[in-house]
């Protein structure tokens, strides 16, 4: 898989903000998560069309290493990145406009 990237934004109407925190609204990293997850799936489904793969069901993932570096308030826009390693995992890391707001590695395996 070579780096796949592609752009979010959590608009200010999201229901995530209306607890987290209010007065002071900022992006769960939950929600970061699953948005680097979905992200790293699709690069994996492209990259296994590219190679004439069947991408069959979606693998089981862990999350291996998770790391919030940066708060992401409400619009703004957010650039994911997903890059195989050497260890055939997937790091993801995430910014806005250059800072540095997230990164990890998820571990895919196959279904038993």
């Amino acid at each position: 898989m070579q780096s796949e990237e592609t752009t979010l934004r959590f608009a200010t109407g999201h229901p995530a903000f209306a607890g987290h925190f209010p007065g002071r609204p900022m992006v769960p990293g939950v929600l970061l998560l699953d948005a680097a997850l979905h992200a790293a799936a699709q690069a994996r489904t492209a990259a296994d069309a590219a190679n004439g793969q069947n991408p069959g069901p979606a693998p089981r993932c862990l999350v291996n290493s998770a790391k919030f570096l940066s708060p992401v308030l409400p619009d703004e826009i957010l650039s994911i990145s997903c890059t195989a390693t050497a260890a055939g995992h997937t790091r993801f890391d995430i910014a806005c406009e250059g800072r540095p707001v997230a990164t990890g590695t998820f571990v895919f395996e196959s279904s038993p």
